[in-house]
């Protein structure tokens, strides 16, 4: 996407980001639930080109936010991290942050949601874009700044080295409570697996 041609990420997050740190509170950050500082921090770290992070948005994301974020029991965090199409997935993250904060999770969402349809052909990924970008009020002109915002760019690049220093190596990831996740199969932690990490956490 010539749009993010200038677009200076970490060689290294973009190559290891391929679909397949700590509970801190890093810059950044969008969270949802429980307020910083809460008992149980649950991190993701995802793309709205991962196949599998949108596989775990569709099959895992409605029974964990209505039992853990929706009640205020954990804070859920989400962390960016660009996989393959790297570019088409760093301007979904920068449209999301021009959306603002109380629009974010939903473009973040819808973006995921998207994916069939570019993936399949049936409209380019730039197209998609801008069709998300229009539902939540930007024209294509803003979402062409958007996108080009040096700032915006740089601000991304920070928040993908730090995922790399914190040795993510792959989207979805999950941490709780500063460890990591562990399951099988790719699309991310299913509910029990889920449960069985932050329930213990919470009984503390």
């Amino acid at each position: 996407m010539k749009t993010l041609a200038g677009l200076a990420m970490a060689a290294a997050a973009l190559t290891l980001a391929a679909c397949g740190g700590g509970s801190g509170a890093a810059e950044g950050d969008m969270a949802m639930g429980a307020a910083e500082g809460a008992k149980v921090t649950v991190v993701e770290y995802a793309s709205p080109t991962c196949g599998h992070c949108a596989a775990w948005q569709n099959n895992t994301w409605p029974a964990f936010k209505a039992k853990y974020v929706d009640t205020n029991k954990v804070r859920y965090v989400f962390r960016e991290l660009p996989t393959p199409p790297a570019e088409i997935a760093a301007a979904g993250f920068l449209m999301a942050r021009c959306a603002g904060p109380d629009k974010y999770f939903d473009v973040i969402h819808e973006l995921l949601a998207n994916q069939a349809e570019w993936q399949s052909g049936a409209i380019s990924p730039r197209a998609s874009l801008v069709k998300t970008a229009g539902g939540f009020g930007m024209s294509e002109t803003q979402f062409q700044e958007c996108v080009t915002d040096e700032k915006a760019v740089a601000a991304l690049e920070k928040r993908v080295q730090a995922a790399v220093a914190a040795g993510v190596t792959g989207t979805p990831t999950f941490m709780v409570n500063g460890k990591t996740v562990a399951y099988t199969g790719g699309e991310g932690p299913p509910m029990p697996i889920l449960e069985a990490a932050i329930d213990p956490e919470l009984a503390k």
